[in-house]
């Protein structure tokens, strides 16, 4: 299935064309001048998910670069962005082949912030997954530390399509030629008002990846209730339980339509991730339009492999969080 594109990028990307239009020529792109002096890259792992298409859109001229995040499935190790491994994922998972996931090297980080620097850029956003379910951003902040370029690290607190709003306020952050630190502040301050609640047919998977007690597990075992899980503050917290797969759904729905309701008018925005199930996936998001016609449909798309991995197949996710293109394009700046 097709990802749906968040509503409001096409600002970002007719802007982005515009400076590239004048980088190319010379001259100040039509209608705006001066043009903007963009200093600051932007650096994130594969755990963002977000949309191919968007990446490769801003990631052409070193503004983005998204780090892969290595999964182990048996004894075979592949790239998330650089294999094509949701169907070898999916197999495992249901044949009972062990999948293991683990942390970008700083080597990488490193590599890709020396790039930033080769390309003029004068300092690096780098936002990543939450320490609290990976190491990914430790070795974000030693790549840092071994670099001449500054990096400001941000520990996301959350994952998914949540990592990836706060990603795409980065970027449109340092489009408009921000410095680094506020770069940071604009994407922490979407990623503070970011819900991710999600699904899961059975807790085992996370229960064998430590992502959630064993405890919490039972829940799934001994009385198989299906439980609604979200993230808070970097970890994944039981939030309901319930009898059946069909209720929890629903109630899903329910929790979503509430939050989002309860969000300045205009201002919601909404991503749905699956696992094996994309039309489940893909009805959740039209009974979410129906319920909420005033915000843009939600972005679909695959669970990113990295989650995948621990999450589980059937697992539907729904994140919840909110626009950061401006109302009106704002001031350009030298």
């Amino acid at each position: 299935m097709n990802d749906r594109e968040p509503a409001g990028w096409p600002w970002l990307k007719e802007r982005l064309i515009r400076l590239r239009q004048s980088s190319r020529t010379g001259a100040a792109p039509e209608a705006v001048v001066p043009a903007v002096v963009v200093r600051t890259a932007v650096v994130t792992d594969s755990a963002a998910a977000l949309p191919a298409d968007w990446v490769r859109d801003f990631a052409a001229d070193g503004r983005l670069t998204v780090v892969p995040m290595p999964v182990m499935v048996g004894p075979e190790i592949y790239g998330e962005g650089e294999d094509d491994i949701t169907e070898t994922i999916a197999v495992a998972l249901a044949t009972g082949t062990p999948v293991k996931t683990s942390r970008p090297s700083p080597g990488q980080f490193e590599q890709a912030y020396l790039a930033a620097k080769r390309r003029g850029f004068e300092a690096v956003v780098s936002v990543h997954i939450s320490g609290a379910l990976s190491g990914t951003a430790d070795s974000a902040r030693l790549a840092a530390s071994r670099v001449d370029i500054p990096v400001e690290v941000v520990d996301s607190k959350t994952v998914g399509m949540a990592l990836g709003m706060g990603v795409q306020s980065a970027v449109v952050a340092a489009a408009d030629g921000r410095v680094a630190a506020d770069v940071r502040t604009f994407a922490e301050e979407r990623l503070a008002r970011t819900k991710v609640y999600f699904y899961v047919p059975s807790l085992e998977q996370l229960r064998r990846g430590g992502r959630i007690g064993a405890a919490a597990s039972l829940w799934g075992t001994m009385f198989a209730i299906k439980p609604i899980l979200a993230v808070e503050d970097g970890k994944i917290i039981p939030l309901e339980k319930v009898r059946s797969a069909v209720r929890a759904v629903a109630r899903l729905e329910e929790i979503v339509v509430a939050d989002a309701a309860g969000r300045p008018s205009g201002q919601a925005r909404l991503a749905v991730h699956h696992f094996g199930n994309p039309g489940e996936a893909a009805e959740l998001a039209d009974r979410l339009a129906a319920a909420l016609p005033g915000v843009p449909p939600a972005q679909i798309s695959s669970l990113p492999a990295v989650l995948a991995a621990h999450a589980g197949l059937g697992v539907l996710a729904v994140i919840v969080g909110e626009s950061s293109t401006p109302q009106k394009e704002p001031a350009l700046v030298q």
